[in-house]
């Protein structure tokens, strides 16, 4: 049992069958560090951001039928990004980190398949990519001359989908890459009492490392990630990002 000073935390792999995750990882940076304004309607279940320049707007709202975030921008030309309820909120974050960036690098890459390619991903349709393990698909909708939407989709077996990720035809494609390359990530994704939140608990579909954490340095993860976010802003070094890695003791698989 871990003792009152740490948390016993599981770090999961794939990280696309990681669970949704905790919202405040992405909704409290936009606000703190990026400067996004909300409302204010305790008696409605949801959550409503917008972006300094009002162009954008980030929806989480729970809907058993439908996709729970939306990102709508409304410029010209107008795009989407949509994710379901389970889709990691560290691959979401990915998407919004580019977003906000108020420098991107200059090279940044720009293929969402890029990054998958380099792990293996196969072929899949007439334009998509499947995952080695066959549990993610990766495929842009349309033709070559007329390209559509992106749908990034997780499934179980043969008909349960755990989670969708949909990019408008607009949507920039450095960031559909920010997201595919999060996707593509190795590393392995954090969660306390996971138990109750992964979409399968098959030891042949997902490795699951116990690690004891002290509670000040999982507590202290969030504020990280603000300051880092913040960061971009005022030119200071960036915060390293903490529980990327489980430490190399203490712990135990399952």
């Amino acid at each position: 049992m871990p003792s009152l000073e740490n948390v016993e935390v599981d770090f999961i792999t794939p990280r696309h069958l990681a669970g949704g995750g905790d919202p405040a990882w992405i909704t409290v940076p936009l606000h703190r560090a990026c400067g996004w304004s909300h409302g204010d309607d305790p008696l409605m279940p949801r959550v409503l951001l917008s972006s300094p320049d009002q162009k954008a707007l980030l929806r989480l709202e729970p809907d058993p039928d439908d996709q729970w975030w939306t990102l709508q921008y409304a410029a010209e030309p107008a795009w989407y990004a949509s994710f379901g309820a389970r889709t990691p909120v560290e691959l979401i974050a990915a998407f919004t980190d580019a977003f906000t960036d108020p420098a991107p690098a200059a090279d940044a890459p720009c293929d969402p398949y890029g990054a998958l390619r380099q792990v293996g991903w196969t072929p899949d349709g007439d334009n998509g990519l499947a995952s080695p393990d066959k549990t993610v698909h990766v495929e842009r909708l349309g033709t070559p001359a007329d390209p559509g939407a992106w749908f990034v989709t997780v499934t179980l077996g043969t008909h349960q989908k755990v989670w969708q990720a949909r990019f408008g035809a607009h949507t920039p494609p450095y960031l559909v890459a920010a997201f595919t390359a999060a996707l593509a990530d190795p590393t392995p994704i954090h969660r306390i009492d996971s138990g109750r939140s992964l979409p399968t608990l098959d030891p042949d579909v997902v490795t699951r490392q116990f690690v004891e954490i002290p509670v000040v340095y999982v507590a202290g993860a969030l504020e990280g990630r603000v300051r880092s976010l913040a960061a971009r802003h005022t030119g200071a070094p960036p915060v390293p990002p903490a529980l990327r890695q489980p430490p190399p003791r203490h712990d135990r698989s399952r």
